[in-house]
């Protein structure tokens, strides 16, 4: 592809994913033939507890189930305090016609809450889909999360720390994989003020996917750009290799050359899959776990571990405590990990810094 037409194509796709002036360039491009959707459903009381579904239709792939297709709950990323369902109508557009019933939830962000709040709204969504699957011809035993960025933190959350999804009554077992794309995993320690006060200092180690795996996780998928300047890549080698360690053999592990921050998700839309084959590398793995029997098995042993954790975290309280309070925590120097750096400003853009997440 000529250069002036890769930095062209790059270029919009950064500022389509920001919710930018042009946020509609990735969307415009969408053909609508092959879904169709339902806006705006509520899948709890907040403003942004509100998510759409993206429906294949004859036209998609067929089903190889009885019980339905597969639901991939999709979060985007937005640097916990920003970010609007609507703006991802190609990544839902892009699962449908694939086969996958796409749920796209909006979550509510700082400053209206503070970790965990996002993560509780998460697991919420993650329930609903579960429990709506049939009415929209998903099969409720076979879940699949997906996030970018920020959206790839939480849903690593919900696939590590078991205790979101036990307060929304699931489990572990209950997701058939996890798709990471360009995730903050082990990004402490934190150098920007506003996300000192998202991430309070007594619940910062609850925060890190990195430390709750135990070799009890659902099969993942994790990816990143080699050229991402955002979050660093190495958050996602960290997390790999922790799986391994740890007995998790179900990992796949992907480093896309040429591929920024924004454009590996991006490359789900149609005039920009030619930098990357993320959505058919994502979709290859979802079929391959939502055919495989036996892995629906694998949790029942599982199942009573979904409290499981970190001695220590238990030690410094409930990681559900800023439910009753609102997270303004003053922080010191002193914390030992990775880095993440300061956002950039922006009012709905995503937010940029420099080592374990420049978001």
């Amino acid at each position: 592809m000529p250069r002036r037409l890769l930095t062209l194509t790059a270029t919009l796709a950064h500022a389509a994913l920001g919710g930018c002036s042009a946020a509609g360039v990735l969307n415009a491009a969408v053909s609508h033939k092959q879904f169709r959707a339902e806006n705006g459903l509520a899948y709890g009381n907040a403003p942004r507890q509100k998510l759409d579904v993206y429906v294949p239709t004859a036209d998609a792939p067929p089903t190889r189930s009885s019980h339905g297709r597969p639901m991939v709950v999709f979060f985007y990323g937005g640097s916990w305090q920003n970010g609007s369902r609507g703006n991802y109508l190609f990544v839902g557009a892009a699962l449908a016609s694939r086969g996958f019933v796409a749920v796209l939830p909006d979550y509510r962000t700082w400053p209206d809450t503070a970790f965990p709040g996002f993560v509780d709204d998460a697991a919420a969504a993650v329930r609903w889909a579960r429990d709506h699957a049939a009415e929209f011809g998903g099969d409720p035993s076979r879940i699949f999360l997906m996030g970018h960025s920020a959206g790839a933190h939480i849903v690593m959350l919900l696939a590590t720390d078991g205790r979101y999804l036990a307060a929304q009554q699931m489990s572990k077992s209950d997701i058939s994989g996890v798709i990471g794309l360009a995730g903050p995993y082990d990004f402490l320690p934190l150098h920007d003020a506003t996300l000192e006060e998202i991430f309070p200092r007594p619940l910062r180690a609850a925060s890190q996917p990195i430390n709750f795996v135990i070799g009890d996780e659902p099969p993942m998928f994790l990816a990143a750009g080699q050229r991402d300047t955002t979050v660093d890549p190495g958050n996602t080698d960290r997390l790999a290799a922790k799986l391994r360690a740890s007995g998790d053999a179900d990992v796949e592990v992907k480093h896309y050359p040429r591929v920024g921050h924004a454009l590996l998700v991006g490359a789900f839309a149609g005039p920009l899959r030619s930098f990357a084959p993320v959505l058919d590398d994502a979709s290859a793995f979802i079929d391959a776990q939502a055919n495989n029997e036996a892995r629906r098995s694998r949790g029942s042993a599982a199942r009573g571990d979904t409290q499981s954790s970190p001695a220590s975290f238990d030690a410094q309280g409930n990681v559900y405590q800023l439910r009753r309070q609102r997270a303004k925590a003053a922080a010191a120097p002193g914390d030992n990990a990775a880095s993440i750096g300061a956002p950039a400003t922006g009012s709905d853009c995503e937010k940029q810094s420099n080592r374990g997440v420049n978001e």
